[in-house]
């Protein structure tokens, strides 16, 4: 609903003292009703997450024991794997009558504050995301340093990363600041946290 309302009808397309569309074309021509939106959340929760390939893994325990020892659910907090606050993105410092203050926690885990801090719709805050899925998704192999055969070996330094994905004009090689925890684990524990966070 909020991402409907924010961008796909409302976006004023204005950057500082630019204006990108001109004052007719600025002109909000139709809003989906609150009604329709609602519906569509809904219809969205409504739907069956595919099937987990990974509940099989009996290092899963293991990795169960690390996650709750290392801390890691006072931010990704069970059953929803996360607590829906906010972080504070490097060189951002909320003003004290933020009216999102009581979700604010006054740490940052390093993520590359460029989409927080150098976009029109920057907040200077990132929202902590749900771990649930992710193993579907396979994201978290490569976030802490897994290689394609399932060995387990320290992450690649950040500016020497060859990206996977999308790497830009004439890019090898390029930074990924962001989430350090988990890192400096033995092989064995982060072998069982991955295993866990699989199951998610």
């Amino acid at each position: 609903m909020r991402y409907t309302a924010l961008v796909a009808c409302c976006d004023s397309g204005d950057f500082g003292p630019y204006h990108m569309l001109t004052e007719k074309g600025r002109r909000i021509v139709y809003r989906f009703p609150d009604e329709l939106l609602f519906a569509l959340a809904l219809y969205i929760y409504s739907l069956d997450p595919p099937q987990n390939p990974n509940l099989g893994d009996p290092r899963s325990a293991a990795g169960r024991k690390v996650f709750e020892r290392e801390g890691c659910g006072g931010c990704h907090a069970p059953p929803l794997y996360t607590n829906n606050k906010l972080t504070i993105a490097t060189g951002f410092t909320p003003p004290r009558d933020h009216p999102l203050r009581a979700d604010i926690l006054p740490t940052s885990v390093g993520t590359d504050p460029g989409l927080a801090l150098k976009t029109r719709k920057g907040t200077g805050l990132y929202k902590i995301p749900s771990l649930r899925g992710f193993g579907i998704a396979g994201c978290w192999p490569r976030w802490l340093g897994e290689d394609s055969g399932g060995v387990v070996r320290p992450r690649t330094p950040a500016r020497r990363l060859v990206p996977s994905g999308f790497k830009g004009y004439h890019v090898t090689l390029r930074a990924v600041p962001g989430h350090e925890f988990g890192l400096k684990l033995n092989a064995d524990d982060k072998a069982a946290l991955i295993a866990f966070l699989r199951t998610l």
